[in-house]
This record gives C-alpha cells, sequence and structure tokens, in this order.
C-alpha cells in the first residue's frame, strides 16, 4: 500500500506505555515486511497476541501439477461450477501454478467462515466476481461486493461473512511476493500519479474497528509451507483496540478503473492494474475503442517469448474470442503465438466501444495447470484458430 492510515485507539508514541482502563498494558505488535525495511503496522492488543491454548494436528493444503498437459493453449470451462467445496477453504481450487503465483476460483457453500485464516505463504488477491459481503480482520471492517479486487497482505488474520442471497463466485490470486500498486504510476514518495488509472480515492481501507473481547476457543488456521496449521486461543484475534501504518488489507474495484485508450490498439501494459514479483494483473474494462480511421479494435497476433497469459473473463462478450462463458479462462503459453479468432478481427472494424471486464493474468515464469483443473479443460481449444 502507498499511504497511511489509522484506527481507533493509539498512544502519542510507537513503544511506549499505553494502558487500558485497568491500568495494565495493551500488548504492542508490529507488523512488518522485509524485515524491519518494508511497509509495517503497529496494532495494540488487549490480550497478549503469542498466548495459545493448543496447536492440533496440521492438514496438507496445496495443489499437484499436471503431468503431461504439454504446450497447449488452454481453455478451463469453469464458468458452469456452481460450488466449489464446503466452506471457504476446502472450496479453494487453485487451477494453475508456478512459484512465484496460484490462480483458481472459490465457491463454498457456506458463505460464513466459523474460524480465522491466516495466510503466512503469501499475499492474497480476491477479486469478488459475484456476492457480496464483509472483511473482518485484525485491522476492522471492509465490506466487499461484485467488482472489487481485495488485496490482504500475507499474516492478516482474517474471515469472510459473504450474504446469503445470490450467487457467491470468487477468483483467487495468492503470491509469493508482495501485490503492490503499479510502481511506473507511483512518484518518489508513493502517491500515485495523475496519469495513473486510479488513485487513492478509488482505494478503500477498513473503515471501523471490529473489536471482540470475549474470552472462549478460537481457532486460526495458518497456510504455511502448503499446509495448514491448527492454532487454538482463548481469545479472539481480533481484540485490536487501534492501529496505525502502511500494511493492511484493501479493496479497489474493477468499475473504479480508468481506462487509457488510443488513436490505434494498445497493448496490455496499459491495463495493467497491480504488479507482484514475477507476475502483473491487468483489468480489461469497457472503454471506448481506437479512433484512427483505419484501426483494427481487435488485438493483433502476438507471441509470447518470456510469459503466459491468462484472462479469466468476468462479463460481456469478448470480441476476439468465440466459445467463451463468463467464468471462464484462457491461457495462452510463452511459446507460442495466440491472437483473435477467425472472422473477429473484420468483425471487429467499425466499432466504437465493447462492454467487457476482464482480469488477466501474465507471468514471466511458465505457469503450470494443475490436477484440479483437468476436469475443466477444452480439449478442442488448440484447434479453435482452424478456419472451416
Amino acid at each position: 500500500m502507498a499511504y497511511y492510515h489509522r484506527l481507533g485507539k493509539i498512544p502519542p508514541k510507537r513503544h511506549t506505555q499505553f494502558r487500558q482502563p485497568d491500568g495494565s498494558l495493551y500488548k504492542e505488535e508490529l507488523v512488518s515486511s522485509k524485515g524491519f525495511s518494508g511497509i509495517y503496522s503497529n496494532l495494540y492488543h488487549i490480550y497478549n497476541p503469542n498466548s495459545v491454548r493448543s496447536i492440533g494436528t496440521p492438514k496438507p493444503f496445496d495443489w499437484k501439477i499436471a503431468e503431461g498437459h504439454g504446450l497447449n493453449q488452454t481453455h478451463l470451462k469453469t464458468a458452469g461450477v456452481e460450488t466449489t467445496g464446503e466452506d471457504y477453504l476446502s472450496a479453494r481450487r487453485m487451477l494453475m501454478k508456478n512459484n512465484d503465483v496460484m490462480m483458481g476460483i472459490c465457491s463454498p457453500k457456506r458463505r460464513k467462515m466459523d474460524s480465522y485464516f491466516k495466510n503466512a505463504d503469501g499475499d492474497e488477491l480476491i477479486y469478488i466476481h459475484d456476492g457480496k459481503g464483509v472483511l473482518y480482520s485484525q485491522f476492522g471492517k471492509l465490506e466487499v461486493e461484485k467488482g472489487d479486487y481485495v488485496v490482504i497482505p500475507r499474516t492478516t488474520i482474517y474471515r469472510f461473512e459473504f450474504e446469503e442471497e445470490g450467487p457467491l463466485r470468487l477468483l483467487i490470486i495468492e503470491s509469493h511476493g508482495p501485490i503492490e500498486t503499479v510502481k511506473r504510476y507511483r512518484n518518489e514518495v508513493g502517491q500515485l500519479l495523475e496519469h495513473s488509472p486510479y488513485c487513492e480515492r478509488d482505494i478503500r481501507p477498513p473503515h471501523e474497528l471490529h473489536i471482540e473481547e470475549e474470552k472462549g476457543e478460537y481457532l486460526v488456521q495458518i497456510k504455511k509451507q502448503g499446509v495448514l496449521h491448527q492454532y487454538s486461543y482463548d481469545h479472539s484475534p481480533l481484540d485490536i483496540v487501534g492501529w496505525d501504518g502502511y500494511l493492511y488489507p484493501y479493496a479497489l474495484s474493477i468499475y473504479d478503473f480508468e481506462p487509457i485508450t488510443g488513436r490505434i490498439h494498445q497493448p496490455p501494459p496499459v491495463h495493467q492494474t497491480f504488479q507482484a514479483w514475477g507476475f502483473v494483473i491487468c483489468s480489461f474494462v469497457p472503454r471506448l475503442f481506437d479512433y484512427h480511421p483505419l484501426a483494427i479494435p481487435a488485438p493483433y497476433n502476438h507471441s509470447n517469448i518470456d510469459s503466459d497469459e491468462v484472462l479469466y473473463y468476468a462479463e460481456g462478450e469478448f470480441m476476439s474470442r468465440k466459445g467463451i462463458d463468463r467464468g471462464s479462462f484462457t491461457i495462452h503459453m510463452g511459446g507460442l503465438p495466440h491472437g483473435p479468432h477467425p472472422g473477429t478481427v473484420e468483425k471487429s472494424i467499425g466499432a466504437k466501444s465493447t462492454e467487457e471486464y476482464a482480469v488477466m493474468l501474465d507471468t514471466f515464469r511458465p505457469l503450470q495447470i494443475t490436477t484440479d483443473a483437468l476436469e475443466f479443460v477444452d480439449k478442442d481449444y488448440p484447434m479453435s484458430w482452424t478456419e472451416d
């Protein structure tokens, strides 16, 4: 994150006495990145955050690479999936991965989490494709809804409560490194520049604390090295009376992303929304098409020589693709050219605008699909550019 935020009660100076009404000290916790050299926040607990009641049996929480898929342009037909598991964690189905990033879907039957989750392996980006709810964390309440990117820094302890009505469809991206705003859109002190496609006004941090003071049994499931570790406490991890800093979860709506357009077709970097180690995330949103008199709105054929490109289709009809539904993935692998399907180039000429929405993941190391993805593979897709 790029700007300072604070909620609740905090002392005037860091690392100084800050007492509760009964005279005891609040327990200060520094949540920091890159050792003590990156962004951080200071949190103030009612109870000791180190006070563990018991540790349960760890559970495997990882996804295996599918063997033999090979170098194939890939379409994952996940549009018809209604639910993917019982709860928020068991419903996660990661469909592709490498050492930098994992990407998958999550549509749980149960809308409210009955335990807390902490990802100690990586930052998370949750795209709310369908649904509405609240993210509760140490940093407070954050309302989320359809179209939101929810960025959750590693080690954030949280739980979701989604509304019971309507569909719930989440796109999950887990990053080995921090998920950040785009460097070229920031000035030397981190403020988003005037030509950035979004600014700090569009970013929504937690807006009020959610303090849980009652004693009881509270389970925190911690993901570390592909395992869910079971930690029980006799107090809630959401016992924070105040915090301040630069590290916290936040939401940014894809509907607030302002597209950059030009006289001729603009390349994918103009759609970039986030950056991380080894990949970028882009947003395709409704926009006016190119206005050169001979412009071709459909994208040109291109060869990815050093990246794999994933598109998750959220809304609308994509002019360059045939046979792709809302909620589908396409994976165009480095080493092969790809481009618009036959007939779509001519069809696009003269079009003035598009109403499409999509999330794109571009990686700089090869992606591999997981065994969870095999049931969704469209075997005919690699040949779908062949003209009849």
